[in-house]
């Protein structure tokens, strides 16, 4: 069963958590607690990745779709995976960067994750990162706060700003080995709706010195840190939406032979029948391969 870094007060909407709350399953069914020190044993020794959902996910949502994405990695051994749930629902209004949005990721961050990472990871080999659309604001505000290096850092579909990783985040960007990113010019989500939320509920527009995109959408700005690992383009015509990188399908798709990488534009999809049509799941079979392979 899936392990979970659980922060939520309730199932659905509400605030954080008085603690960070340890548990284990893969639906809200089989969701039972865990003991701090199973978590501590699990983890010893081992290279623990803690991925995280985004905006507008209720705690089922989050578990089945943590759960099933786990299923579908192939991480090296000594590996350990952890899921964080948090309530990225408790304030989603009109825009991903609406300005009481963040607040809740930040709060997550520094008053319950960096301070209970600090104090009990410890004895894991190391401490990487994953996290799609609004949980990257998650996961760069925890590590800015960690007291030790971390080893990977992927953003998928991140609804943060392009520059974030040389401006708010720059602290924590140098604290980490290697970042990566997945975007997509087909997210309809972040074309749309994310330069909306900036300030003045889309008075900017770009080239105004005001204005971002989405790191998830058009990738970072081109002074990339030196700790940057490229490709991050998702091809256009594989139509890569935002609810794609963790979606769910029945049943699961066939894991992608490792390494996985992001090609070029024009590139055929890649999991097709003997049609040549893309087979149902591809796509968390390209994400999960990609960070299988961008783990190592």
């Amino acid at each position: 069963m899936t392990r979970f870094l659980d922060v939520r007060y309730a199932p659905v909407g509400g605030g954080l958590a008085a603690q960070v709350n340890l548990n284990q399953g893969t639906s809200s069914a089989d969701y039972v607690s865990l003991s701090l020190n199973d978590l501590l044993a699990g983890i010893r020794g081992r290279h623990v990745l803690i991925a995280t959902h985004g905006f507008n996910v209720n705690r089922a949502c989050g578990i089945a779709n943590l759960s099933n994405w786990e299923g579908l990695l192939q991480l090296p051994d000594p590996a350990a995976f952890l899921g964080l749930l948090w309530p990225g629902d408790s304030v989603w209004a009109h825009g991903l960067d609406y300005p009481d949005e963040p607040k809740i990721a930040d709060e997550a961050a520094t008053t319950l994750l960096a301070p209970f990472i600090n104090a009990n990871f410890g004895n894991a080999a190391s401490v990487s990162f994953a996290s799609h659309s609004l949980g990257a604001r998650v996961v760069l505000a925890t590590i800015e706060k960690m007291n030790r290096r971390v080893r990977r850092l992927t953003l998928m579909a991140g609804a943060i700003d392009d520059n974030c990783l040389n401006t708010e985040f720059a602290a924590a960007a140098k604290n980490i080995d290697t970042i990566s990113v997945l975007a997509s010019k087909e997210d309809t989500v972040l074309s749309r709706l994310f330069p909306l939320g900036n300030f003045v509920g889309g008075i900017l527009t770009v080239g105004h010195p005001w204005w971002h995109a989405a790191i998830g959408h058009l990738g970072p700005v081109q002074t990339w840190p030196a700790n940057f690992k490229a490709p991050f383009e998702i091809p256009d015509g594989w139509k890569f939406d935002h609810g794609n990188y963790l979606q769910i399908n029945q049943p699961p798709p066939p894991a992608l032979g490792l390494p996985v990488v992001v090609p070029g534009q024009g590139a055929g999809f890649p999991i097709v029948d003997a049609a040549g049509n893309p087979v149902p799941g591809w796509q968390e079979a390209f994400t999960s391969g990609f960070e299988s392979t961008r783990f190592k």
